[in-house]
C-alpha cells in the first residue's frame, strides 16, 4: 500500500511515507516553520519513491492532542489533501505515536507531552505482540503533580513533559523508569506504523470525520493567572 502521514502536533515536523514494506520519512524541529515544512516535506518523499499523490491509498495524521496551530494544520492538511483524492483518512493519536519512541519491552509507557501553562497530555500504553499497542488509560490533561497512573511494574517514559516536569513525574512513578526520553517528540513514521494497521482493520474514515483532538479549549493564561 501507498500511505502519506503528517506529525505536526509540537515542535517536530514529519511527513512520512509508506511505500510497499517500507516507509521513509523526513523530520526536523521546526517551531512555528511547520506550514511552510510540511507540504515540501512530502513532495520530496513521493518523488523519492517515484509514485505521485493519486498512487496513495490514505493519508494518515497525527490528530492531537499538542500545540492547537500544530494540531490544527496536520488536520486541516490531511482533510484537503484526502478530498482532492478521494481518498480516506486515519487519524492516530499523537501521544501514541510518541510511545512507540519508547524501548520495545514489556514495561509499561508513559507518553508525556508539555503542554505548557503547567500542565501535561499524557497517556499511558503497552506493547502488543503485533508491534503495535495497548491503551493502558485515556488521554488526558492536567498537572504533573496530580497525573493518576495506572499499576505497572516497570515504566518507560517518553516526550517533553519529562524534560519539564521530571521531578514531579518521578514522585507519580514511584521509582525511576527503567528508561525517559524528554527530547523525543511524535514523528509521522510511527503515525504510519500505526495507521497502517488502523487502515488494514477497516477504520479509515471520510475526510470530514477526521477531527483534531485538543483536550482543552484555552490557549493562554489570563493576566490574573500569570500572576500580572
Amino acid at each position: 500500500m501507498n500511505l502519506l502521514a503528517i506529525e505536526t502536533a509540537t515542535e517536530s515536523c514529519s511527513v512520512a511515507l509508506v511505500h510497499g514494506q517500507t516507509i521513509v520519512a523526513r523530520s526536523e524541529l521546526a517551531p512555528r516553520r511547520h506550514a511552510e515544512r510540511v507540504l515540501p516535506m512530502a513532495d520530496e518523499l513521493l518523488a523519492e519513491a517515484g509514485i505521485g499523490k493519486h498512487a496513495l491509498d490514505a493519508i494518515a495524521v497525527g490528530r492531537g492532542p499538542g500545540a492547537f496551530t500544530g494540531v490544527r494544520l496536520a488536520v486541516s492538511l490531511a482533510q484537503g489533501m484526502a478530498m482532492a483524492l478521494d481518498r480516506p483518512v486515519i487519524p492516530v493519536s499523537s501521544l501514541a505515536a510518541l510511545a512507540l519512541e519508547a524501548p520495545e519491552d514489556d514495561a509499561a509507557i508513559l507518553a508525556v507531552i508539555d503542554a505548557r501553562m503547567g500542565e501535561i497530555y499524557a497517556a499511558c500504553y503497552k506493547r502488543d505482540d503485533e508491534g503495535g499497542l495497548l491503551a493502558l488509560d485515556e488521554e488526558r490533561v492536567s498537572t504533573a503533580q496530580s497525573l493518576v497512573l495506572p499499576q505497572a511494574h516497570a515504566w518507560n517514559v517518553a516526550g517533553s513533559g519529562w524534560a519539564t516536569y521530571h521531578a514531579a513525574l518521578l514522585a507519580r512513578l514511584g521509582a525511576e523508569p527503567r528508561s525517559a526520553d524528554g527530547s523525543c517528540y511524535p514523528q509521522a513514521r510511527h503515525v504510519a506504523t500505526l495507521a497502517v494497521r488502523e487502515f488494514e482493520a477497516g477504520r479509515a474514515v471520510a475526510p470530514e470525520q477526521a477531527l483534531p483532538v485538543y483536550l482543552r479549549d484555552k490557549v493562554a493564561l489570563t493576566l490574573a493567572e500569570q500572576g500580572r
